[in-house]
Formats: structure tokens, sequence, C-alpha cells
């Protein structure tokens, strides 16, 4: 086996890896969504001396600076000694991770039971995603314009939801299946809840959950036309290995580029060209929209920073 890393650094460099790596592992369990990455990489970078970009007045080598698209992209500077004509230092990367999402009318009862309808986000195993713990996470626009932030499964003590799959007993024909099909996209509907509501006849069970959904969360079943709630995994990201060398956890991809890219902006002075870094939405679905790589937002903010030089 070649040289690595844990045989090259000595244990003042190993406990600074190791700290690094904890910040990583709290920072990447509270930004499983492309949302709360944002929210937590500007209180980060607010708490590194960057400021928002319409307050640039003139500018110098040195000053912080950062943009936010729709609560879903975040660009940082960190301006240089030479002009912006003279070119930028790019950093990149993107904070979206496959998922699945709750479609506009989710909540449906079948059996006896009440479920949730979703459609999956990026490229996924789709036999990963049943019989574990999931949340769900996200916002949901109200009629009445206010904004109810969703975050229910992480917290210790909250329910959580999830897809149910057979048991072994029976999945005899089930197995038969290759690995692209024993679960179809069509079957991955979280089961949410099986408490009926009394003296109702038509979908009890449905009724008793949005009766739930309007007393703990202030939510009705129209408000999720205007919601974007994500399904991830549950729970916070893990040490692992018995030597703690490695982290299990939601996200890494694109998360552990975002986060070092984050983290390396932070620690940049006065560069000779202006070091950016650029936290994209959407690279999972092709970089599209208004808050993908596609968008104009990058040269919409040069633009800005271009008329302060």
């Amino acid at each position: 086996m070649g040289s690595t890393v844990w045989e090259k650094l000595n244990k003042t460099e190993l406990k600074k890896l190791h700290a690094f790596n904890e910040d990583y592992r709290v920072f990447l369990s509270n930004s499983k969504t492309e949302r709360t990455f944002v929210t937590n990489s500007v209180a980060f970078a607010e708490a590194q001396g960057f400021k928002p970009v319409e307050t640039a007045k003139k500018l110098k080598a040195g000053d912080r600076y950062y943009a936010v698209n729709k609560g879903k992209n975040v660009i940082l500077f960190v301006m240089g000694k030479k002009p912006l004509t003279e070119g930028m230092n790019i950093l990149g990367a993107h904070i979206d991770s496959p998922r699945m999402d709750l479609k506009q009318k989710p909540i449906y009862e079948k059996d006896g039971l009440v479920l949730m309808d979703t459609h999956y986000y990026g490229g996924i195993k789709k036999y990963q995603w049943v019989a574990r713990a999931m949340a769900l996470v996200g916002v949901v626009c109200k009629k009445d314009g206010t904004t109810v932030e969703i975050n229910i499964g992480d917290k210790p003590g909250d329910p959580v939801v999830g897809i149910s799959d057979l048991l072994i007993h029976l999945a005899a024909q089930q197995l038969q299946k290759p690995a692209a099909t024993v679960v179809e996209g069509e079957k991955l509907d979280l089961l949410v809840g099986s408490i009926p509501k009394k003296d109702v006849e038509k979908d009890p069970v449905k009724a008793y959950l949005l009766d739930l959904l309007k007393e703990q969360y202030d939510i009705e079943e129209d408000d999720f036309l205007s919601a974007e709630i994500e399904v991830v995994p549950a729970g916070e990201a893990r040490d692992y290995g018995l030597d703690r060398s490695m982290i299990l956890g939601y996200g890494h991809d694109d998360k552990v580029c975002a986060y070092t890219s984050l983290r390396a902006i932070a620690e940049i002075d006065k560069p000779e060209r202006t070091s950016v870094c650029i936290l994209v939405d959407k690279e999972e679905i092709g970089s599209v929209g208004a808050t993908g790589a596609h968008s104009d937002f990058f040269e919409h903010v040069v633009t800005k920073l271009l008329d302060k030089q």
C-alpha cells in the first residue's frame, strides 16, 4: 500500500486534521439541503468578515463580500490587489445532493395507511432509500404569504418517516429483479401515519394527519402546492471506522468540496487576483434553472463589483 496522509502527518498536524474533520461533520449534519447549506455558509462567512455585496463601496484588496441567489446559491469574494479586469481565481462546487422531493399534492390514504407521494431528484440507487429513517426538510410558503421552515426527523425525539419494503419471507420474486428495478421509482412513497380520525368515514387516517400538521406545524394541505420539502436520511453524520478515520453521512456529493472551498476562501487575506468561491444548486439535474451554474447570477454580481472599482 502506498503512503497515505495518515503516515505523513505528525501529532500536531493530525490533531488539526481531526479538528477540521469534526467541523465538517457537524456542518454536514446541519446542511443537508442547498437552502440550509447556504444559510450556514452565510453565518460562517459573516463570522469571517464577509459582508453582503450590496454594501460594497470603493473596492480595495482584502475586502470580503458575498451574494445569495434565492436562498440556494451563494458566491463569496476576497478582493485582490489587481483589478477584476485582470481575472479571478475561482473555486466552484455544488451544494445539491441526490434525494427525493415531495410532490405538490403528496398526501393520500391507501389500505388504512397515509402516505406521501415523492419523485427522486438526481441519480439515486432506489433500493438504498427503503427501510431507513428519513427526515423532511424544507420550506412551506403559506397562502397568507408567510414562510414556514420545516425540519422533521433530525432533532432528538423527532418522529421519522420512511419507505417500507418487503420482509425477506415475501421477497422471493422481488429478489429475482436486477438492482435497477428491485425498487421502482413509483414505489418510493413515504409512510407517514396510521391513526384514523374518529367519526370520519372517508380517508380517516389522512384526516388525522392533516389535523396533526395543522396543530403542530400550522400547515394545511393546500400549502403543499407552494412548498419545497426534501426527503433526506435522518440523523447526524457519524465518525466511521473504529479509528474514526472516515465520516458516514448524507451529502458528501458535493458538500465535501463545497465546505473545503468555503474554508479555503475564508483563509485568504489579500490575494494578487480576486479569489472567488461559487457554490451552486441544480448540478444533479444538469445545472439548469435560476440557481444552477447556467444562470447569469455570477455575471450580474461581477458587474456590480466592476461598478465599485
